[in-house]
């Protein structure tokens, strides 16, 4: 059954850095529209409402999703709500954007898709970096030949630290650095590569720099082997200054690419003093820095939102769904598992951890 008529109503819950980014991405979809807010610190949601033209805002999200007018729900939620606010989404018969990573363990993972399924609405994995334009370009270049058969394919991403204090709680992050951002990797290259299976996972781990925030990780090395060959390598670090750093290399038999997502596209600035800007979030602005303009574009959220709406609007399969979120959260938990033994293990992977980190945690115990 499609929805032609009308524009998808859309509903946020939450009001922290990344629903400002999915609500600035939704206000460029000419097929949405932002119609309420939770989010439960009390006065953020009429606030979040206020400075985003927003209707309707709740402190309970459960409101929110009483609402009929809303077809689809946008969860921008630390990762231990992500399982109880999707099943009760689904019980609404609400479609779901869901954010990184997908939740704590392997065990929510299957009850939400168990849940999705049963209901009859579409769980689509918030992976921007399969949206981002220059990362698309650089599949495209894969994919047309020019590169011959991928050999080795690398991504990184770094900055100094993330931007909200559950992210350092690993009871409510579920790790450190490579939840957070590790999970993009995995998702980018399966997508590069065709999603093909994943033979097996290799990971170092450290907390070398903000011990005294986390017991998680804030630097990480991830190797995969594909069972087409290829191989990948993703660097993941919480402590690099300066400002974020997102780039990609693809390495083929008749040919290489490199695609550096910000410095590229960034303005080269000096400031004695630094300056502000509502979308940075990563790394001071004092001295040198890389000024992003257009991040929001430039990372693909606005194509992320638009072909999210298109699917509940016309009823078509998400580019990124649930079951490939299933998939990461098995590779995050193997990379833990790596890194607290210290060897190579193979997919798939069974585990009834609560979450990731307890599996590293073990190598800091011994």
């Amino acid at each position: 059954m499609e929805l032609v008529s009308d524009k998808v109503k859309v509903g946020l819950i939450g009001s922290g850095f990344i629903s400002s980014i999915h609500a600035e991405a939704l206000k460029q979809v000419g097929e949405a529209e932002l119609f309420a807010v939770a989010s439960p610190s009390a006065g953020k949601a009429e606030a979040f409402a206020r400075k985003c033209g927003i209707t309707h805002h709740f402190t309970d999200y459960r409101r929110l999703l009483e609402m009929e007018e809303i077809s689809l729900v946008v969860l921008g939620i630390p990762n231990d709500l992500h399982c109880q606010v999707t099943l009760a989404a689904a019980a609404a018969g609400k479609h779901i954007v869901l954010e990184k990573p997908m939740c704590l363990n392997l065990a929510e993972a299957d009850r939400m898709l168990a849940a999705c399924q049963k209901a009859k609405v579409k769980l689509m994995y918030a992976e921007e970096l399969c949206f981002t334009p220059k990362y698309v370009r650089l599949k495209q270049l894969l994919d047309s030949g020019a590169l011959g058969q991928p050999v080795l394919i690398k991504q990184s991403e770094k900055h100094d630290g993330p931007h909200a204090a559950h992210f350092w709680d690993v009871d409510r992050s579920g790790g450190g650095v490579t939840m957070d951002m590790g999970c993009h990797a995995i998702e980018f290259f399966r997508w590069m590569l065709g999603r093909p299976a994943i033979k097996s996972v290799y990971a170092q781990m450290g907390t070398h720099v903000h011990k005294g925030k986390t017991r998680g990780e804030d630097n990480a090395i991830l190797i995969l082997e594909f069972a087409n060959g290829a191989m990948a390598m993703a660097e993941e670090s919480w402590t690099k200054l300066g400002g974020m750093d997102d780039r990609a290399e693809v390495h083929g038999s008749k040919g290489v690419a490199y695609a550096d997502l910000l410095h590229g596209n960034a303005i080269e600035t000096y400031s004695v003093g630094g300056y502000d800007y509502a979308v940075e979030k990563a790394g001071s602005t004092v001295g040198w820095s890389f000024t992003i303009y257009e991040e929001i574009w430039n990372y693909g959220f606005v194509h992320e939102m638009a072909h999210f709406v298109d699917c509940v609007k016309h009823d078509r399969p998400p580019l990124v769904t649930g079951e490939d979120a299933r998939v990461v959260m098995e590779v995050l938990f193997a990379a833990y598992e790596s890194a607290g033994t210290g060897r190579k293990v193979a997919l798939p992977f069974k585990t009834d951890a609560a979450k990731p980190f307890d599996l590293w945690q073990r190598k800091a115990e011994k």
